[in-house]
Order: C-alpha cells, then sequence, then structure tokens
C-alpha cells in the first residue's frame, strides 16, 4: 500500500514506522519545511521519539502534494489542527483514498467528532478511526499493543486490519465510531484528573474512583450520542483509561500532575511539547454535556478549575459531597 502519515509527533512518528516495518510504502508529513529537512537528515524525531530509526526508505516532506497518488492517508495531527489540515489537503487527494483519522478530541469549535469533520471537508472518501490504548513510545519499541479499526464498512475494516497488523500490533474491529471517538476524547479529561490526584498527592482510592465513574459518564455522554454501551468496556473505552490514567507516558497524567502540583494550565500547556488534548477536550465535552443533557460532574469540575480559576480543593469537596445516588 501507499500510505502518507499526516504529522510527524510521537504517534504519527511511531505509527510510519510501523507501516514501513509492514512493508508498505511510507511517507511522512510533518507541517514546517524546517523539521522536515531535521528528520531526513537525522532519520530519527529527537523531539518526540528520541531513539527511535526512521526507515532509510521512508520519504519526509511538508508538501499536501504528499497526499496525493496513495491508497491510505493516515491523519495524525492534533484535534485543533484536523479542520486545517483538512480543507487544506482537499485540492490534493486523489478519489478512493482511505482516510484513517488517530487523533483523540473534538473538533474546537463545533464540538463534531473528528470523523464528522473529515467527511464534511473532503467528501466522498470513506474516513475510519483508529484508537486503543497505544503509547507511540511502545508502538515504536514493537512492544505488544493491542487496538481497534471503527467504521461501518465490513470489507473495508477487513483491508484495515491487515494494513496496520503485525505481530506486536493487533487490531480489532469495532462498527461503533462514535462510541470509539467519544472513549478515545473523554479518556484524555479523566487523565488530567487522575494526575491532578497525584499531584495532591491524594492517594491510589481516589484515584480509581476517578476511573470508574469517570467511564460511566463518558459512557452516558457515549450513548446520548448514539453509541453502543458496551464499546466502553473495550479497548477504545476501558482499555484506553487504564493506560492514559496510569502512566507516565501520559502527557494528559504529566500535566495533571503539574497542575495537581500547583502550576497554572496555561504554563503546563506552554512548556509541554506535544498538544494536551485533555485541556481542550473538557471544553468541548462540557459543551456536548450541556447539548445532550448528561450528568458529567467530574468533567463539569475539570471544566471549573480550567475555565473558570476555580480551586482543586473545592473541586474534590464538591465531587466527594454530591446528593446521594445510586451507582449507575
Amino acid at each position: 500500500m501507499r500510505i502518507t502519515v499526516l504529522g510527524a509527533g510521537s504517534w504519527g512518528t511511531a505509527l510510519a514506522c510501523l507501516l514501513a516495518r509492514n512493508g508498505h510504502q511510507v511517507k511522512l508529513w510533518n507541517r514546517t519545511e524546517e523539521k522536515a529537512a531535521q528528520l531526513r537528515h537525522d532519520r530519527e524525531n529527537k523531539l518526540f521519539l528520541p531513539g527511535i530509526e526512521l526507515p532509510a526508505e521512508m520519504e519526509i516532506g511538508s508538501g499536501y502534494e504528499m497526499t496525493s497518488g496513495i491508497d491510505y492517508l493516515i491523519f495524525a495531527v492534533p484535534s485543533n489542527a484536523v479542520p486545517e489540515n483538512a480543507a487544506a489537503i482537499v485540492p490534493y487527494i486523489d478519489p478512493g483514498t482511505v482516510i484513517v483519522n488517530v487523533a483523540k478530541g473534538f473538533a474546537p469549535n463545533s464540538q463534531k467528532r473528528l470523523s464528522e469533520v473529515i467527511r464534511e471537508l473532503i467528501p466522498g472518501h470513506p474516513v475510519l478511526t483508529l484508537s486503543g490504548p497505544s503509547h507511540a513510545e511502545e508502538v515504536a519499541l514493537n512492544l505488544p499493543t493491542t487496538v481497534v479499526i471503527a467504521g461501518d464498512d465490513a470489507a473495508l475494516l477487513q483491508e484495515a486490519q491487515d494494513v496496520f497488523m503485525n505481530d506486536s500490533f493487533r487490531v480489532y474491529q469495532n462498527t461503533d465510531q462514535i462510541g470509539v471517538e467519544v472513549g478515545g476524547a473523554v479518556k484524555n479529561i479523566i487523565a488530567l484528573g487522575a494526575g491532578i490526584l497525584e499531584g495532591l498527592e491524594l492517594g491510589d482510592n481516589a484515584r480509581a474512583a476517578l476511573m470508574t465513574r469517570g467511564l460511566a459518564e463518558t459512557k452516558r455522554l457515549g450513548v446520548a450520542m448514539g453509541a453502543k454501551a458496551e464499546t466502553f468496556s473495550g479497548l477504545a473505552g476501558l482499555g484506553d483509561l487504564i493506560v492514559t490514567c496510569t502512566s507516565t507516558h501520559s502527557r494528559n497524567f504529566r500535566a495533571g500532575w503539574e497542575i495537581g502540583r500547583g502550576k497554572p494550565w496555561h504554563q503546563v500547556v506552554e512548556e509541554t511539547s506535544m498538544v494536551v488534548e485533555g485541556v481542550y477536550a473538557t471544553q468541548a465535552t462540557y459543551k456536548l454535556a450541556q447539548k445532550y443533557q448528561v450528568v458529567m460532574p467530574i468533567t463539569e469540575q475539570l471544566y471549573k478549575i480550567l475555565y473558570e480559576n476555580g480551586s482543586l480543593q473545592e473541586a474534590m469537596r464538591a465531587l466527594m459531597t454530591r446528593a446521594k445516588t445510586a451507582e449507575e
């Protein structure tokens, strides 16, 4: 297959290396020619994925013409950059090219799912979603990883499995694209919260409760948006939540830890080389919860911390003193 990976962050770079190892003809696109030239020279992404050698046969560049003449286009740019890049490639992409989005979040202004945004801006192309517990650092090292590929075309899902799968990267099919996308976006919010708890040194009990109740409110929102409840017990729900809330590989967890230790979130974001998706997902998800009239107390408190200057202590008090209710 001829494949272009749009985005040379840690995840895009790791996937480009994986696809090249699978025998595909791979191009890696970066948004600036300066960075692309550096990658070509070093054959290593020293900023985002140090220590991993980029295959010699991999083409690296910065022009949108790299999206022409290919079979698969992998969207690996941050969620807030999806609309801009989708619009930019319209003059170049060929009919029949399959698009796979691997970013996790919602569109920044419309709160739409990313596959919706891509379909609207690049009509006529199938759009799949790859998601699940998958730290780029581990995928690049060929450590065992299992994810899902989501869409509504069974034959295409099977083909995509063949494109990505190898003996260290297992891919399952999933027809619930809404659930897969919601799970991937909202888990970043819960990971921020888990990091804050760690920064506040509030213990393992609190983190377990946050993850469990966070999954419950993620499922409530997903079902309200049309997802299947069972999706959130799978890799794109529970699986991704576990890995993002418990690992120092997680930029959202690390950012939350910094916030919990007292650093302003704006400073944390500025000092982080990669996009902290949970910060932006919190705002979008808070608005979606209001739109669909879904109770999401953890998301609500994180929104107050990030966007209304709420205190961490008051957020914990509000969560722990909510009205009595049954577990759902």
